[in-house]
């Protein structure tokens, strides 16, 4: 009969403890529904306070909206810059998005179809300034957190079914 050889088992004692308990400790605090909540914040705030002063009335937008689409912002494609095409149909959806997205993912409510919505715009944004990228690959990458994993417990879509965990 051959022996099996015998392999140790780590310590469980000093070091490994140490880091077991701190592992504990952070999965304690990083709690999934925690973590979707707060996603959802962040990356409704800095729209909804971009999108609440483009309007000075129930669907009016103020006149510098207009103009922003219409003699500043440029689309950076190739061979360009290049206008906004129908600037002010542009400024008025950009508007609609910027305050409706961000209160539909507060809420938790069509959260995915509104991650969804702020990463087009996203894109949109990329192609208006550039520069931006640090800032919009930090929102795109929580749009598309949001949208594969869900709007966590504290939500409505939760509450109306949206409880499948997203491997």
């Amino acid at each position: 009969m051959s022996a099996i050889p015998h392999t140790p088992r780590p310590a469980r004692g000093g070091p490994a403890r140490a880091v077991i308990a701190a592992r504990r400790t952070v999965e304690w605090f990083a709690q999934p529904w925690l973590v979707q909540l707060l996603l959802r914040i962040a990356l409704a705030v800095p729209f909804w306070r971009s999108g609440i002063l483009k309007w000075q009335g129930f669907l009016q937008l103020n006149d510098t909206a207009i103009t922003l689409f219409t003699d500043e912002f440029q689309l950076h494609l190739p061979g360009g810059p290049y206008p906004f095409p129908a600037p002010a149909v542009f400024a008025f959806l950009s508007g609609c998005g910027e305050v409706m997205f961000p209160v539909l993912l507060v809420l938790g409510l069509g959260t995915r179809f509104a991650a969804i919505g702020l990463l087009l715009m996203t894109c949109i944004i990329e192609l208006t300034v550039p520069d931006g990228w640090p800032v919009h690959l930090t929102w795109a990458a929580m749009a598309l957190g949001i949208a594969a994993w869900g709007p966590g417990r504290i939500s409505i879509d939760h509450l109306l079914g949206d409880r499948l965990p997203r491997s």
